[in-house]
């Protein structure tokens, strides 16, 4: 059969949100209560501002004829799958969150979900890093995931101690410099 008479299919590579599984089974959804606005702030802007764009545009492509060669009616229901991939995934996400607020932490010596933690490498150098939940993590901004090796190993520990964490294939030692909980 010519290629000239077969539909176009979607040729996403990306899995479906059903298939991208950032927690492993029976882990609870813990986020920080900036985590969880923003992603409300993200689900909202899209539902509210960019969805509504687009569809104004599918409507208005639809309207001129041939939808096979019109490239406002092709890319726009493509980026209507995508918005509505990611207000799929957005509105799961949201659900099963699990709201942690760090100023409700009892034991602020010790390290849990929310701390900021400085601990030095035994290579000398020194990091500073935040326990977030997966959907905040953002190593740029020295945000790690609660689930991470490092951030596993540090949990529960306090100031003065070192803990033993696997990076790669690596044994390495961290020692605890200082933990607060930052007050948002």
């Amino acid at each position: 059969m010519s290629k000239a008479f077969t539909t176009e299919q979607d040729t996403d590579t990306e899995p479906e949100d059903d298939e991208v599984e950032i927690l492993p089974a029976g882990v609870k959804n813990y986020m920080t209560p900036t985590g969880f606005a923003a992603l409300q702030q993200e689900l909202n802007h899209l539902f509210r501002e960019e969805r509504p764009k687009i569809v104004e545009i599918v409507t208005w492509a639809a309207g001129n004829g041939d939808r096979s060669e019109n490239g406002d009616y092709i890319y726009g229901k493509k980026r209507l799958r995508e918005i509505d991939r990611r207000l799929r995934y957005l509105t799961k996400r949201l659900e099963s969150a699990e709201v942690v607020d760090p100023k409700k932490q009892q034991a602020l010596e010790k390290v849990f979900f929310g701390a900021t933690v400085t601990y030095v490498r035994e290579d000398g150098k020194e990091h500073t890093v935040t326990l977030v939940g997966p959907d905040e993590a953002d190593v740029s901004k020295n945000k790690i995931s609660w689930l991470s090796p490092v951030a596993r190993a540090l949990m529960k520990s306090q100031t003065g101690d070192k803990v033993e964490v696997k990076l790669a294939a690596v044994q390495e030692t961290l020692e605890v410099l200082s933990v607060s909980y930052q007050f948002q």
